[in-house]
């Protein structure tokens, strides 16, 4: 597999993780829970934000043969890009899904 492709698929994971808290009402996809606050959503978003981060590290060691030192801007820029990730599932699940479901009643 080229390098490009294992990038390509580690974004489409990165974005799949990010809007998981948002599109499952499942506790880490796993385990069904009565309501799922968003204290909830947002530490399991972090949860996932580490996992998907641990990856790239690790995909990054696999195909470079080390890890380069990052200083804290490259951390608050993975932050900000997994938030940008997550705001289409964020959007739907407390915007577009109350509109949604207001049409239907109509």
């Amino acid at each position: 597999m080229s390098n490009q492709l294992t990038i390509v698929i580690f974004l489409i994971f990165s974005i799949l993780m990010a809007n998981l808290p948002w599109l499952s009402d499942k506790l880490f996809c796993i385990r069904q829970i009565a309501h799922k606050s968003g204290w909830f959503r947002w530490f399991e978003w972090l949860c996932w934000y580490v996992l998907t981060f641990s990856v790239g590290f690790a995909l990054e060691y696999k195909i470079m043969g080390t890890n380069t030192a990052q200083n804290w801007e490259f951390y608050v820029v993975t932050i900000c890009l997994f938030v940008v990730f997550a705001l289409p599932s964020f959007i739907y699940h407390y915007d577009l899904k109350k509109i949604l479901k207001s049409r239907e009643k109509e």
